[in-house]
């Protein structure tokens, strides 16, 4: 399951080494690529982005499965694994982060607050007109100054620009910033006001792997800490070098650590 500002093609090099031994679909999720993009902010609530990835699974008839998220998609994959665990046997999760932990961290004030500034920017009226303008280069923008873009170039960005051209694509994707519950404290300020959540609620029951491009500048490891508390059987695998991008960056260390896991 891809995320933000993705599409299917995101998982292009690692589903190509996964398929020698697995079955592999990657959808492309509510708002991008070539699925529906509704225009409501509500379309895009978490419990029906779940419902989405769960029909899939019953209308293949191909559960449990092995759900791998990276981004936006590990909140799916979160999710799913957490409402529907009768289909999913394995979760796999890349660079990606669970609703208790990363919730704590953002209303913290501290690093993680910091680093997610932007999703407030996100959810402001008109982001979407703002990102797609001069040919996406704000959205081009978002996380080069912090992170390592190369492997975004020629035929691949090309490919990427004309997904987001779609019409309503822009706005469905940033739909999913505004129709998230999760609140973001400013730098310094923690929210005092926001209800700790229940782990009970809130668990992974299946193996669960959880692999870390280590150089991540939008997602800190402090958003993770505390993991253990929702998912017992967790591993975790560190990639040295890479950052948010690892599946694009490290294709063949990503897809050999899931290899391993599963």
């Amino acid at each position: 399951l891809h995320g933000f500002p993705e599409y299917s093609g995101a998982w292009e090099e690692v589903a190509e080494r996964l398929s020698e031994q697995y079955y592999c679909i990657a959808p492309d999720q509510r708002g991008y690529g070539q699925s529906p993009a509704p225009d409501a902010v509500t379309d895009y609530a978490p419990a029906r982005l779940v419902a989405d990835m769960a029909a899939i699974v019953t209308q293949l008839d191909a559960g449990p499965i092995a759900v791998v998220g990276h981004d936006w998609g590990s909140a799916v994959a979160y999710g799913l694994a957490i409402l529907r665990p009768e289909l999913v046997e394995k979760l796999v999760v890349l660079n990606g982060v669970h609703p208790g932990p990363f919730q704590r961290a953002l209303a913290a004030g501290g690093a993680q607050s910091a680093a997610s500034q932007y999703i407030d920017w996100l959810r402001a009226d008109g982001s979407e007109e703002v990102l797609a303008a001069a040919d996406f280069a704000k959205l081009r923008g978002l996380f080069a100054a912090h992170m390592e873009m190369g492997w975004l170039s020629g035929e691949r960005l090309a490919a990427y620009q004309a997904e987001w051209a779609r019409p309503g694509r822009m706005r469905g994707m940033v739909n999913w910033y505004r129709a998230s519950p999760m609140r973001v404290a400013k730098p310094g300020e923690p929210l005092r006001d926001v209800p700790a959540p229940n782990p009970n609620r809130l668990r992974i029951t299946c193996p669960h792997l959880l692999i870390w491009g280590t150089q991540d500048r939008a997602l800190l490891p402090e958003a993770t800490e505390g993991l253990e508390t929702y998912a017992a059987d967790l591993t975790r695998v560190n990639l040295p070098g890479a950052d948010h991008w690892l599946h694009h960056q490290v294709p063949d260390a990503v897809a050999a650590t899931i290899l391993r896991f599963l």
